[in-house]
């Protein structure tokens, strides 16, 4: 178990993970510091992202109004369909490698209004 040297707060268990510092709960059970997702207009955003990568493609899919858990649950199994690797970070789901008309078909099997971001 890790405590915050200076604030005495449980910030992460080996038994639960992530520890929200605010009700002592672990991250997924949280609900002081939910995270409202961000705002969607009903359209998921996919896009392709370099910048800030070291020249790495990136697969971005933004506006997925789904809870955290989902949202990772979604990240999986699209990461599996790519036969990449990833991660769910900040409501944002992102892919290693150029997989951008892959996520957006596979979006628009599961019903969701998919669109190509970016230019």
């Amino acid at each position: 178990m890790k405590v915050n040297a200076g604030l005495d707060r449980l910030v992460y268990s080996t038994e639960h993970g992530k520890m929200c510092p605010g009700c002592r709960q672990p991250v997924a059970e949280c609900v002081c510091h939910r995270r409202a997702s961000p705002v969607s207009q009903g359209v998921v955003r996919v896009l392709r992202e370099t910048k800030g990568r070291q020249g790495k493609e990136v697969t971005v899919i933004r506006g997925v109004a789904l809870d955290p858990v989902s949202l990772a649950q979604l990240g999986r199994q699209l990461k599996t369909t790519c036969g990449s690797g990833g991660t769910v970070k900040e409501g944002v789901i992102e892919i290693q490698g150029d997989h951008v008309e892959q996520v957006l078909e596979q979006l628009r099997q599961q019903g969701w209004v998919a669109k190509r971001g970016g230019g």
